[in-house]
């Protein structure tokens, strides 16, 4: 809803406002369904509230605007980075139209009917092709083709603070304090973001958009920002699991469901326990209701899941929780081995495939 609202005020622009004079210097066009958008050009995070493309006649993206992050759909959606945005499209499109800008590969182009369950399931019922809709239909071909690799398909857009980026939204790609990663690389307050593996970003979208397409097994990124009108180039080391993102609030079915949240113990935590400390043991922190309505499992509040069949640790998962959803499909079972109150028990465990609207 908070991009709905966003996306009203950016429409409802008064025209003699700063905004609504950028405005008057584009060609705007909302689409509110997907039927016939070619998806290969139109790119990105398909849960995604809003999503916007400053684009020319030619087809040559300068930029995107929208973007999001776990905790809420407009955290980095703000009226004065949408005025820069604009800003920053009409000097793009005088450089392109000067032949300063050089043209960027166009996709082959892919429409939504070339997705088989999308067409069965959506445009056989004459029902609107919605974002998600397309993003999960491609999810589940991959899981049915053996092609889908969850760490990059369901762990989409990276959050930038899990590496210390923290944004002054309302100036865009202005940094407003840096911590951890990026901040050991060198990364200052008052940089501006300006490069991403050597491809320029002008927006938090662009920057997402770019950072979404790191290889996951990446140890490495090099990030380029403007400090007081020089460019710098860092390197930033990516910490383990700097992919991991919460995904309850995605439209996707091929996530298995697996009705619970644990936070993983330290290795302290383990060895008093006589737990293998390289293992992913979590303590249990939630569990939804849906677990007892569904019989998912019978996990309590303060439970220690340490093993998922038979296996106690792994090279990605750091919880019991993400070892479900990385090595299980939608509607598998699993036996869990838990610790409650000092004594080991094994729980048998269904996940549950999501089911909504199509």
């Amino acid at each position: 809803m908070a991009g709905r609202v966003f996306d009203a005020q950016v429409v409802l622009t008064p025209k003699n406002s700063s905004r609504g004079k950028l405005m008057s210097q584009y060609v705007c066009a909302r689409i509110p369904r997907m039927d016939e958008v070619d998806i290969a050009l139109f790119d990105y995070d398909r849960n995604n509230t809003l999503y916007f493309f400053v684009l020319n006649a030619d087809e040559q993206i300068y930029l995107r605007y929208g973007g999001r992050d776990s905790e809420s759909p407009d955290t980095y959606l703000n009226l004065a980075s949408i005025e820069l945005a604009m800003a920053r499209g009409l000097e793009l499109h005088q450089k392109y139209m000067a032949g300063e800008l050089a043209k960027t590969e166009r996709p082959k182009p892919m429409f939504p009917r070339q997705i088989p369950l999308l067409v069965e399931r959506t445009f056989a019922r004459n029902n609107c092709v919605e974002c998600h809709l397309i993003g999960d239909f491609q999810n589940i071909h991959r899981e049915q083709d053996g092609k889908l690799d969850k760490l990059a398909h369901l762990y989409r857009s990276p959050d930038i603070k899990t590496i210390g980026i923290f944004l002054d939204v309302p100036k865009g790609l202005m940094v407003k304090e840096a911590r951890g990663a990026v901040e050991t690389a060198g990364m200052k307050a008052g940089d501006r973001i300006a490069a991403l593996n050597g491809v320029a970003v002008w927006t938090f979208a662009d920057l997402q958009h770019q950072y979404d397409k790191v290889n996951r097994k990446a140890e490495s990124v090099r990030l380029t920002v403007d400090r007081a009108g020089e460019s710098v180039d860092l390197t930033v080391a990516l910490p383990v699991r700097w992919w991991w993102t919460n995904l309850s609030y995605r439209q996707s079915t091929v996530d298995p469901r697996v009705y619970f949240d644990s936070k993983p113990l330290s290795e302290a935590q383990k060895k008093e326990r006589g737990l293998d400390v390289a293992g992913f043991a979590s303590e249990v922190t939630h569990v939804d209701t849906f677990a007892e309505m569904m019989k998912s499992h019978g996990l309590k509040l303060g439970d220690i899941v340490y093993g998922v069949d038979g296996v106690q640790k792994d090279e990605y998962a750091h919880t019991a929780e993400l070892y479900l959803k990385l090595y299980k499909k939608a509607g598998e079972s699993a036996v869990l081995d838990v610790l409650r109150d000092g004594k080991k028990m094994k729980m048998p465990l269904k996940t549950f495939r999501m089911s909504f609207r199509k």
